[in-house]
């Protein structure tokens, strides 16, 4: 049986009654016997306008290159893996944050958004990727490893039986303050790790989520346990169940904890 992915993007209880939509956005590929999944958190601020068409750009950017990549090296994953290992940082990292500013400029013009300029009356693109910000948080699963890259918040797990434990663990700001995609040389901000995966036989899940999940509990041992519990469920009640009721759940923990936006993505191996 091949990997199997459910996902959901649900407004925020918080955001509901203020009539603000859902800045989150989820996206996935599968490609063979592999699996690409994205998460992006738009910023919803008043400076940030267009933030979900740059959470939009941002897994469309992801899945996009990851499946460029695995399609250059789609017969020789050890060549895949050493250069994401070595390059997922840096030039991975720079290829994702330069197309996503290409593509939110391109937005700009084509939607005929006013332009802003500099004290020299120049065009400040720093301004334009501004009203477009975005956190990004993604995966490519292999039958052999998997690449996460974070950049912003949000979580990236990986579950078995008993525990969750992060596959990437992105860098913590003070506050609700978070890194984005619309900071100059943003890529020097994303933190990426590359791992071994276990054999096929064990029961395992990839879990990505945007931090208005993990923000709803007390503790991080409260939202790991939950992770297990998700995972529970799926081998217990079967994919389609869970499906089905994920939205139901995932507005009630957000009714019931940080108000905001929730979006939960499963790869089940």
């Amino acid at each position: 049986m091949g990997t199997k992915v459910i996902g959901m993007s649900v407004q925020g209880a918080s955001h509901k009654r203020a009539g603000k939509e859902c800045q989150d956005i989820n996206k996935h590929l599968v490609l063979g016997d592999a699996v690409i999944l994205a998460v992006a958190d738009g910023h919803g601020s008043q400076s940030c306008p267009f933030s979900k068409t740059g959470a939009i750009i941002a897994v469309n950017v992801f899945c996009k290159l990851m499946a460029d990549y695995y399609s250059k090296y789609t017969t020789d994953m050890t060549t895949l893996m050493t250069y994401l290992n070595r390059e997922g940082d840096t030039a991975v990292a720079r290829a994702i944050d330069e197309e996503w500013k290409r593509r939110v400029e391109k937005a700009h013009v084509t939607n005929k958004r006013e332009i802003p300029k500099n004290e020299s009356d120049e065009i400040s693109k720093p301004d334009i990727w501004k009203q477009y910000g975005s956190t990004l948080l993604g995966l490519l699963i292999t039958p052999s490893f998997y690449f996460a890259f974070q950049l912003g918040d949000g979580d990236a797990l990986f579950i078995n039986d008993s525990n969750a434990e992060f596959a990437v663990r992105g860098d913590k700001l003070l506050g609700i303050e978070t890194f984005s995609l619309s900071r100059i040389d943003a890529w020097k901000n994303a933190i990426t790790k590359v791992g071994y995966l276990p054999e096929r036989n064990s029961s395992h899940i990839f879990m990505l989520a945007t931090d208005g999940f993990s923000n709803s509990y007390s503790s991080e041992e409260a939202f790991l346990k939950t992770c297990v519990d998700y995972h529970t469920a799926i081998r217990e009640h079967g994919v389609d169940a869970v499906s089905d009721n994920l939205k139901t759940w995932l507005n009630e923990t957000s009714e019931k904890g940080s108000g905001d936006d929730i979006t939960v993505m499963f790869a089940i191996m």
